[in-house]
């Protein structure tokens, strides 16, 4: 199925429902799917105007606005391929990316000239738009497939330079019908989108499921806490995704006015990163709902996800979603028993057509059309459930020991006053390696006691050799935890 099959039921088949708010400078501006498609129309004839075609590659480089989600449209309209970049990247990132992707252009504001590469091609946002408001409203007539590239996203680089996930039609379409199917999302739902389009966990999972269903959305530019009650109060949504650290940021909310937002609220869900338990049992308590975990990637979109009915269990990201196969194998490729550690391979519709120009990277990830995630984990021998355990560069082996950082994390963020935690390999010159904690707590917190806390919880050799008291924990713009820039905090 191509994107424009998926969406044509709300795009065309709800043209006068309401699809859309979104809040600027001029105030809260609405919009009805007639409205959206007909923009894009425009947008996709300026596109063409000025010489995008299928198969193109065009970044945009845009916060959370409008015309991001005409951008995304129009291309798809197009053929064309949409590069989306961390507008938090600078200019050596950025310039990696537009090298890497060789765009006809870059969309984003002037005020980004100076982080683009020398003989890139800038088109100013605004000034797109106005040339497309005076175009005819008219869908190009483009054949597009399945295999039919739609988005080249770029993983975070977090151990190296970034490579490109090739994502097609197909792999977008299938995982919003499995994310629609799981999670139970109609066009009756409100969701509320605060997570950067940049991004495949807003772009792919909260935008596809908001055009597969023709449920409404209201657009934020992006998650401030001091903002983020008002919306809920004032939009009602039915849907929100998040990443773990806004469920941290809004377990600060009134307990009255938590039970009140819980009360309407119908799913919350948060993926790239790992969940704390105790912020989900704290979330349960505060707001009344369990947030529903999940797990996926870049490469692959969503994988596996906690039961929408059924238990969501602290700790684990649930079952494959449908469509989805899972295996667990060990470092040679053989399938591993349920209850032993290995490495998540998976296979589907939702897995990327491979690296761009990565040939290389592309045979190693890819082995008999199952793709090598690069993320440990064990499934439980009794239910199935799987819980991740992370991700294979992080394992620390440590005088022949296996040590995983997130069964120390997880405890670590258990003792009272221990907001975050990180730990991460030091190099030893008698065990090869040996785990470091890296802390975000309370100033009364004594991390002497911490350590002697943990050492009556697990073995000795999973006990970092040293302990340290940080203001926060580096992160991408998702969240995720940037382990290789720990060390660097405290030399």
């Amino acid at each position: 199925m191509s994107l424009l099959a998926l969406y044509d039921p709300a795009l065309r088949g709800r043209a006068d429902a309401s699809a859309l708010e979104v809040e600027d400078v001029t105030g809260v501006r609405t919009f009805t799917f007639g409205a959206l498609d007909a923009r894009s129309d425009r947008l996709a004839a300026a596109f063409r105007a000025r010489g995008v075609g299928a198969g193109d590659r065009v970044a945009l480089l845009l916060a959370n606005r409008l015309e991001f989600l005409d951008a995304w449209l129009a291309l798809m309209k197009l053929g064309a391929i949409a590069v989306p970049m961390n507008v938090l990247y600078k200019g050596r990132e950025i310039g990696h990316i537009v090298n890497d992707a060789a765009p006809v252009a870059v969309v984003t504001t002037p005020d980004r000239a100076a982080d683009l590469p020398v003989g890139a091609v800038l088109w100013d946002v605004d000034t797109l738009t106005s040339e497309a408001d005076g175009l005819a409203t008219q869908r190009p007539t483009v054949s597009l497939e399945e295999g039919t590239p739609a988005a080249l996203v770029y993983t975070s680089g977090t151990t190296g330079l970034a490579k490109g996930a090739v994502l097609t039609h197909g792999n977008f379409a299938a995982n919003a019908r499995a994310l629609v199917s799981a999670w139970r999302i109609t066009a009756e739902d409100r969701y509320l989108a605060v997570l950067p389009l940049f991004h495949v966990h807003g772009l792919g999972n909260g935008i596809q499921s908001w055009l597969a269903t023709g449920c409404h959305l209201r657009l934020a530019t992006r998650f401030r806490q001091e903002a983020a009650l008002d919306w809920f109060e004032g939009y009602r949504p039915t849907l929100f995704f998040g990443v773990p650290t806004m469920y941290v940021r809004l377990l600060e909310a009134p307990i009255d006015r938590a039970r009140a937002i819980g009360a309407g609220v119908r799913l919350f869900v948060s993926g790239s990163a790992p969940l704390p338990a105790q912020v989900l049992e704290e979330f349960a308590d505060r707001f009344g709902h369990r947030i529903l975990e999940r797990y996926g990637m870049t490469e692959t979109l969503m994988n596996v996800s906690n039961p929408y009915d059924g238990e969501r269990r602290a700790g684990t990201v649930g079952h494959p979603l449908p469509g989805v196969d899972v295996e667990i194998r060990d470092a040679s490729g053989g399938a591993v028993p349920d209850g032993t550690s290995g490495e998540l391979w998976v296979r589907g519709p939702n897995v990327c057509a491979g690296y761009w120009q990565r040939p290389d990277a592309t045979a190693a990830a890819f082995v008999d059309g199952w793709f090598r995630t690069g993320d440990l984990g064990v499934r439980d021998a009794a239910d199935g459930y799987i819980t991740l355990q992370g991700r294979r560069s992080d394992v620390i082996i440590s005088g022949g020991f296996n040590i995983y950082p997130r069964e120390v994390e997880e405890l670590l963020t258990t003792m009272p006053g221990v907001r975050e935690a990180a730990v991460a390999a030091r190099p030893d010159a008698v065990r090869g390696e040996v785990p470091v904690a890296y802390v975000v707590c309370d100033d009364a917190v004594d991390l002497a006691e911490v350590e002697a806390w943990l050492r009556e919880q697990v073995a000795s050799f999973k006990v970092p050799r040293a302990f340290h008291r940080v203001m926060a924990l580096p992160r991408t713009a998702l969240g995720k935890v940037q382990k290789h820039l720990l060390a660097g905090l405290v030399s």
